[in-house]
């Protein structure tokens, strides 16, 4: 049984241990993580055709965990017939064949890195390339080497910074994008410098991937078959398909009808200010639309929330080169309402952003140091 934490953390590991502590390490190359080693031995070419395994539906062949971001990891446990079952239909949807050549900038513990790079290539019988290149540059000569058709499953931050590169790109068949919103602009970028289409993936641990959309175009998602979303005591809640269980998910959803919805973001996103009420991610993605801005993200200082009583503010980071605090709450004050301007604003030299481009609120909050000691 596999376990995918979302990183390598020591603290991660420390939860690791607790969940599972006969946990242990297999692999083929140096590892320094604090679990008993099993070194995986450099087996010599078989020139002999392989049978595919048969392997039980029903049988849990690994546990992923949350990213983290709002706490401690979540183990969710999946097992093999309706992992399958999901990326088969992926496969389907994005038109991945076995004459397909796949890159992916993502690591496969993710879920998402999980059902594209993993599970993707077994189930369709694609190729994989063995590199995983983070800078522009890499990715551009990665994705070069392979032989069309190819695809690039990667994420909206390595996205943005590949739109940045200066250099032309090389063409792909399809992009890829999860792990967070994509922005129309972002994807009609990418489209054009690509010569390709880009499929955006919905989905979270929890669920595995749930529904596409052609985010350059369509607004609305297009859901799994046997999906259903239902809206219960506030909530919505999806059922059936490839699902384990009923699950609540942590987004505001709009249900268009049985088969497509809209993404308004995240529940935990809301804040309440004076009165006045906004997303992270829609003051996030103002942010962002400022000339000059490379990264950047709100987030709410000790982790107040729309339903929690007393004063709010929001907080923000950014990389900006070149422009100052000032010139961005200028810009900002065109864009959102003056309660929602950010204070503090954080200039860095980048983001504390994890392998999969996501923020954790706990780094995010961290940037600003410890809280005040109360006064006597």
């Amino acid at each position: 049984m596999s376990l995918l934490p979302p990183s390598h953390t020591p603290e991660v590991i420390r939860h690791l241990k607790s969940f599972a502590p006969d946990v242990f390490c297999l692999t083929d190359m140096p590892c320094d993580l604090d679990v008993p080693q099993m070194r995986y031995p450099h087996l010599p070419r078989i020139e002999r055709p392989w049978r595919v395994p048969a392997i039980d539906a029903g049988r849990t062949v690994a546990f992923v965990f949350t990213s983290g971001s709002t706490g401690v990891p979540v183990p969710h446990a999946k097992t093999w017939g309706r992992l399958i079952e999901c990326v088969l239909e992926g496969a389907r949807r994005l038109e991945v064949g076995a004459a397909t050549a796949l890159l992916a900038t993502v690591p496969a513990q993710h879920m998402y890195g999980f059902e594209s790079s993993v599970l993707l290539p077994w189930a369709s019988g694609s190729a994989l390339c063995a590199e995983r290149p983070f800078y522009p540059a890499d990715v551009c000569q990665a994705l070069q080497s392979l032989p069309r058709p190819r695809v690039l499953i990667t994420t909206p931050i390595h996205l943005r910074a590949l739109m940045a590169y200066p250099d032309t790109l090389p063409a792909a068949d399809l992009i890829v994008s999860a792990t967070s919103p994509l922005s129309q602009a972002l994807a009609q970028q990418a489209e054009i410098r690509f010569q390709g289409p880009v499929r955006e993936i919905y989905g979270s641990t929890e669920t595995g991937q749930l529904a596409t959309r052609a985010s350059a175009r369509e607004p609305a998602w297009r859901l799994w078959p046997g999906i259903a979303l239902t809206l219960e005591a506030g909530r919505v809640w999806a059922r059936g398909g490839h699902l384990e269980q009923p699950t609540a998910l942590g987004d505001q959803i709009e249900p268009l009808d049985a088969e497509h919805f809209l993404l308004h973001g995240r529940l935990a996103d809301l804040v309440n200010i004076a009165g006045k009420r906004s997303s992270l991610a829609y003051l996030t993605h103002q942010l962002l639309g400022i000339p000059g801005v490379r990264d950047g993200a709100y987030f709410v200082p000790g982790g107040e929330r729309a339903a929690e009583p007393g004063p709010a503010r929001v907080a923000a980071a950014a990389v900006a080169p070149g422009l100052s605090a000032a010139d961005i709450r200028a810009a900002l004050r065109g864009r959102i309402d003056p309660v929602f301007l950010p204070r503090p604003l954080l200039l860095l030299d980048r983001l504390p952003r994890n392998s999969t481009g996501k923020l954790p609120q706990e780094a995010l909050r961290a940037l600003l140091g410890p809280p005040p000691r109360p006064t006597p």
